[in-house]
């Protein structure tokens, strides 16, 4: 039986695959939001995301947001409560 992937894991492959980035990290921070909005037992809630990749050259920084989000995909997005981003080329 295998195990359901973490969002962190399934956001960090469809980073990887969407936006081939040279440096990517992903954190989920959910635990340090106990007892916030939107925090869920277990985690899986809150993120920060650093992502540097060339898809962002020339870039707005919302569009390189929405760049982002659109990898990630409204189903994904709709899974987790706040996602911070730290976006570069």
């Amino acid at each position: 039986m295998s195990e359901k992937m973490s969002v962190a894991k399934e956001m960090e492959m469809r980073l990887q695959e969407g936006l081939s980035p040279h440096a990517l990290e992903v954190v989920d921070d959910s635990e340090s939001h106990r007892g916030h909005s939107g925090f869920q037992e277990g985690g899986e809630s809150h993120f920060n995301v650093r992502i540097r990749s060339a898809a962002f050259d020339g870039k707005s920084r919302i569009a390189r947001h929405r760049l982002v989000h659109a990898t990630l995909g409204a189903e994904l997005i709709a899974r987790i409560h706040a996602l911070a981003l730290d976006l570069d080329v």
